[in-house]
């Protein structure tokens, strides 16, 4: 099968489309095997083609986010069958250590994420978990395979970080950094359906105008303003309930200068570095909670499904490319010129 892959790690110039092996053989009692329509790109997947302190199997293939066709399923699988329109939870844990019998998937001592600890999804075909499926919803207007390929893991991102981590609740002020990205995007939603006054920064006035559309109630420009102060000053010198923060190194800083008493800060990522600095006397101080949050687990995937099937969690699209112009969508993504997801087509 045609697959994008890396041979080895580095920059975008690593990227090429190459022949694989067809995950063909005998499924396992609980595998589903998908013929993939569309996947979805995430800055995983950058850092993967930048390099990680993993070991991989080369050619590693690339792609978290992914949907298309159920093409076979293993001898006990009962949720989905063949020809059932799926789209893929990318975390899987092995459902059997300690953390997976108490529900909590993330923490599995054996977690991987598909494209970056196992193949990916930027692939013809695919095999994993029943549990790792789930049919896509009907909806008035339906999805677009794009859209199905797009929706999973930001989404599941961010609806830990906003309601099982911060538990924002009806009222509260939330701070979302860089509007750009999908799991910014999918936060902002999430916390407007929690009943949250939203508050997102840019450094592009027309990713802020177009967040204003999507419901943002205030929009920043980190680049000309000056954060901290500006919410501050938004909320009577209080500060936010919670902030959201992906960035890290960049960012951190003004996260907890914005962070009023008693408040929040969950973090999923740290595009821009890893190593941050804390006063603790303001931490014990201020009472403040620091969250870190990867993914979630099986039930809270099932629940934003349930609620995209209300219609309420629709994924944003930027662009769609084709299957052979994957490079152009992972040159653009690095770029940041993205609004949503950036999604390539695998067979339409």
């Amino acid at each position: 099968m045609r697959a994008w892959v890396i041979r080895g790690t580095g920059g975008l110039d690593q990227l090429e489309i190459a022949d694989v092996p067809d995950p063909a053989g005998p499924l396992e009692a609980r595998q589903v095997r998908i013929a993939l329509r569309a996947a979805a790109l995430n800055h995983l997947d950058l850092f993967v083609v930048q390099g990680l302190p993993l070991e991989y199997s080369y050619p590693h293939i690339l792609g978290a986010d992914g949907a298309g066709v159920v093409d076979a399923v293993g001898a006990q699988v009962r949720s989905v069958r063949p020809g059932d329109r799926v789209m893929i939870n990318p975390g899987i844990p092995d459902y059997s250590c300690e953390y997976c019998r108490a529900g909590e998937h993330s923490l599995c001592v054996s977690y991987g994420i598909l494209g970056e600890h196992r193949p990916g999804t930027l692939a013809q075909y695919i095999v994993v978990p029943e549990q790792n499926t789930a049919i896509i919803p009907t909806l008035p207007t339906p999805l677009t395979w794009a859209e199905a390929a797009a929706f999973s893991l930001v989404t599941l991102t961010a609806w830990r970080m906003v309601v099982t981590r911060a538990q924002v609740r009806p009222g509260e002020t939330v701070l979302v950094w860089g509007i750009g990205g999908g799991v910014s995007l999918a936060a902002l939603h999430v916390a407007k359906l929690k009943g949250a006054r939203v508050i997102v920064t840019s450094s592009s006035d027309a990713k802020l105008h177009e967040a204003r559309k999507l419901g943002a109630d205030v929009t920043l420009n980190h680049k000309t303003q000056k954060i901290s102060q500006e919410v501050r000053a938004l909320t009577n010198k209080r500060g936010a309930d919670v902030v959201i923060d992906h960035v890290g190194e960049a960012t951190w800083d003004e996260s907890l200068r914005s962070l009023g008493r008693g408040g929040r800060l969950v973090t999923c990522g740290g595009t821009s570095g890893p190593t941050v600095g804390l006063d603790v006397r303001r931490l014990f101080w201020y009472q403040w909670s620091i969250l870190g949050s990867t993914m979630g687990n099986d039930a809270e995937y099932r629940e934003v499904v349930r609620v995209l099937g209300a219609g309420e969690l629709r994924p944003i699209v930027d662009r769609v490319l084709p299957f052979t112009e994957a490079r152009a969508a992972f040159e653009r993504l690095e770029r940041g010129e993205q609004l949503g997801k950036i999604a390539i087509e695998i067979n339409p």
